[in-house]
């Protein structure tokens, strides 16, 4: 399979416009701010980017840092990301990171995914994208859209997203890491849709090794 050619058509459908992406990945795409990215990863969990986004911008209203963050009212901030899944536990978790990362990181997004994950509800996902997008370092963020265009192209053959993590660890080249999430998410929510893909728009049906009827 050529990963080249794959990973080149989903660039030109992106600055052709051929897909578009949601307001919540653009804003992803310019935060350049770990701790922006990391709470803002976590509304979007079990949410949609139409909700996600209006409520990262209520929350961001309260504060832009850990130190703001951890003193903001409970129920001011619950009531700014209502209606993202599980607000009233996202509520508490980004409060109680916030304060970790203040107490235990002088206030600085730790850069590795190993202390990213010790972080109070953060998976590897929210981790790698986190570096990517936060620190701008090569990671392999793999959410459902990765994960289930990766095993319809046939690129891996895995049961998870942690599956596929690492097996694109091992085959993926590195110079794609960084961008790979994006450009797969934004094909996952246009074109090769979980139910009823658009098979025949897809610019990398010719690599698929599952074409959808």
């Amino acid at each position: 399979m050529d990963i080249d050619k794959i990973i080149n058509n989903l660039e030109k459908d992106n600055k052709t416009n051929v897909v578009k992406r949601t307001e919540f990945v653009e804003f992803m795409e310019r935060a350049a701010d770990p701790y922006i990215v990391l709470i803002c990863c976590i509304l979007s969990l079990r949410t949609n980017d139409k909700t996600t986004y209006p409520a990262a911008m209520r929350m961001l209203e309260l504060g832009r840092t850990p130190q703001e963050i951890m003193k903001a009212d409970l129920q001011k901030l619950t009531d700014a990301i209502y209606p993202v899944g599980f607000y009233r536990n996202k509520a508490r978790q980004i409060i109680d990171l916030s304060r970790e990362i203040v107490e235990k990181y002088n206030s600085k997004v730790p850069d590795t995914i190993d202390e990213l994950v010790k972080l109070k509800g953060v998976g590897r996902k929210t981790a790698n994208l986190v570096l990517t997008k936060g620190f701008n370092k090569p990671a392999i963020c793999v959410d459902v859209h990765v994960h289930r265009i990766c095993n319809r192209l046939g690129y891996v053959k895995t049961k998870n997203p942690d599956e596929t993590e690492f097996a694109l660890r091992d085959k993926l080249p590195k110079k794609y890491w960084i961008d790979f999430n994006t450009l797969l998410v934004t094909h996952g929510q246009n074109v090769c849709k979980p139910q009823k893909p658009l098979c025949e728009i897809c610019s990398i049906g010719d690599f698929c090794k599952k074409i959808i009827k």
